[in-house]
């Protein structure tokens, strides 16, 4: 394994921890914007219909995925700028 890729694993964990509480909260204002004032539901939450879970699900997912995408693309970037390789 090279050595950029060896010292970027920690600093990938690190940042793959920032990225989900950043999507969690990008998560929760979105879903209070569309209208929600409540938490997400859960799957198995009885009081919600199929709609709201399925939609909130998505959403979710949608978000964590393309947020995590930014931040290891920008790490990635980042530490090619300043070792001069990429660490993937």
């Amino acid at each position: 394994m090279k050595a950029s890729k060896l010292a970027y694993k920690p600093v990938g964990m690190a940042m793959g921890a920032v990225s989900g509480v950043v999507a969690g909260s990008v998560f929760k204002q979105v879903w209070k914007r569309l209208g929600h004032d409540e938490d997400a539901p859960d799957a198995t939450d009885e009081q919600r219909t199929w709609r709201e879970v399925l939609t909130a699900a998505v959403l979710q997912g949608a978000i964590f995925a393309g947020v995590k995408a930014a931040v290891d693309r920008g790490g990635a970037t980042a530490t090619r700028r300043l070792t001069g390789t990429w660490p993937g």
